[in-house]
């Protein structure tokens, strides 16, 4: 049972890694199509995170009342949808919907994904959280890149985009059965009251959010900064994506030891300073090569310090593992899918490489403020 649930976590780690991935390549295609501006792109993707930070509180207690499980199966599922209607939308209004939408249910499997991963690490007993992030980064690699290279081949982008949901649906399907089954039954004593999170998940959510800001500015903006910046051409600027997601699995699949080597402080305080300095080095030296340096420096600083502060989070004395990791991924997630957005103003307002320096200077205050996780 113990062994299937942890291969069924990983896979569903590496199926929200394509799914979100599987976006990035799109970005350019979507803003070159509907000829919108960095601030118009920016004010569409903030429709992305509003969804998810919509759905997030609310997955936090639909996890607790009936099980990760079920929301797992159900948000993992209604995910592949997005992928095709985001290849066909028409106009902005169709595109703020349809990342509204994609929000809401990426939020709902990062949630419930997580504090099942809570649950099968403290049945395991070791270190497990930065293997599942992990597989998260490996599907980043796996998303971003087999879409740019569908798309460098030629392929419609409408077909790579409906042959990535059809596979990820099947994964879906054919992982539900060995997740831990956690819904409660008929007979069963009723949950404990839900609480307020403790005050240290909103304090580590407020670390979360400038570290998935990083990994949102890779995400919606690194294939636009080669193309516009670097001379990339749209087919293969997906691939500055590729490479970071590339450091960052490579460094989440050794980070259990990392961790375990150095502690969570000086993993998270090493890590963040890497990061900072890969921005700035993709800010400010014009040349693609080292921009790609910089993106790989990124993987590798930030790729631990996100399963370190879930991991502390989800062992929160007094709150639920579930509502705990809602709690830090909700404000993670205004980072990850809002920041991007606050970026594609500033973008506007100054240029992309600035933009790129400020959030370079928000990872050295997390640097800074690494030993709240001890």
């Amino acid at each position: 049972m113990l062994n299937g649930a942890k291969r069924a976590t990983r896979l569903i780690f590496l199926v929200a890694g394509i799914g979100m991935s599987a976006w990035a390549p799109m970005v350019p295609y979507a803003k070159a199509r509907l000829g919108l501006d960095d601030a118009q792109l920016g004010l569409a993707l903030l429709a992305f995170g509003g969804g998810s930070m919509l759905s997030m509180p609310f997955v936090g207690w639909l996890a607790h009342r009936l099980g990760n499980r079920t929301l797992i199966v159900a948000s993992g599922l209604l995910m592949c949808l997005a992928l095709p209607a985001l290849a066909l939308v028409p106009d902005m209004a169709a595109l703020i919907a349809v990342l509204l939408y994609f929000g809401v249910v990426l939020g709902a499997v990062d949630v419930s994904m997580n504090a099942h991963a809570v649950d099968v690490e403290r049945m395991d007993g070791g270190r497990l959280m930065s293997g599942f992030h992990g597989l998260f980064s490996v599907g980043g690699l796996t998303g971003s890149g087999v879409m740019s290279a569908l798309l460098a081949l030629g392929v419609p982008l409408i077909v790579a985009a409906s042959v990535m949901a059809v596979m990820l649906a099947g994964v879906v399907m054919w992982l539900r059965h060995d997740l831990l089954n956690d819904a409660p039954s008929a007979d069963a004593p009723p949950k404990e009251p839900l609480t307020m999170p403790h005050a240290l998940a909103w304090l580590l959510g407020l670390l979360c959010f400038v570290s998935f800001l990083a990994e949102g500015s890779m995400l919606d903006w690194s294939a636009v900064f080669m193309r516009d910046f670097r001379g990339v051409s749209p087919a293969s600027a997906g691939f500055g994506y590729a490479f970071f997601s590339v450091a960052m699995a490579l460094g989440r699949l050794t980070g259990d030891r990392i961790v375990g080597r150095f502690g969570p402080v000086w993993t998270m305080r090493i890590g963040a300073a890497l990061a900072a300095a890969g921005f700035l080095m993709a800010a400010v030296v014009s040349s693609a090569a080292m921009s790609i340096v910089g993106f790989v420096l990124i993987g590798i600083g930030a790729s631990n310090i996100v399963p370190v502060m879930f991991s502390a989070a989800g062992r929160l004395p007094g709150t639920p593992p579930a509502i705990a990791i809602a709690t830090v991924t909700t404000l993670g997630y205004v980072g990850l899918l809002s920041g991007p957005a606050l970026i594609g103003v500033v973008a506007h307002v100054s240029n992309l490489a600035v933009a790129f320096g400020g959030v370079a200077a928000l990872l050295v205050l997390v640097s800074l403020s690494a030993r709240i996780v001890k």
